[in-house]
């Protein structure tokens, strides 16, 4: 794999995981508004983001895996780190929209 095409696939992976990430916070404004419903769309969205992420860096291990040699850059290093930070983030954002909906009902 060239340079050139292993940074297209971490751009791949950071364009994805930042969409993804913008969809979780806007996950948390539907939270905060008690609109529980488009919080769940969101969240859902997102992890179609990160899945499509997800594809992205599995190809990359698949071709690892078969034996071509793939020589890490930094921009690699920070798609990783931003996707899997964005995966963290989705998972507290899930946890919190359950937090959200027990509060909701228990003030009604």
């Amino acid at each position: 794999m060239s340079q050139e095409e292993l940074q297209m696939v971490a751009f791949q992976i950071i364009l994805h995981s930042g969409n993804s990430r913008t969809l979780v916070h806007e996950s948390f404004q539907a939270m905060r508004a008690n609109d529980f419903a488009v919080a769940e769309q969101k969240l859902e969205e997102s992890n179609k983001e990160l899945t499509e992420a997800h594809k992205v860096q599995t190809s990359l291990l698949q071709q690892y895996a078969s034996g071509e040699e793939i020589k890490i850059e930094i921009i690699m290093v920070h798609a990783q780190d931003h996707l899997m930070t964005t995966m963290t983030l989705r998972e507290m954002a899930v946890e919190m929209l359950h937090l959200y909906r027990r509060i909701n009902n228990e003030q009604e």
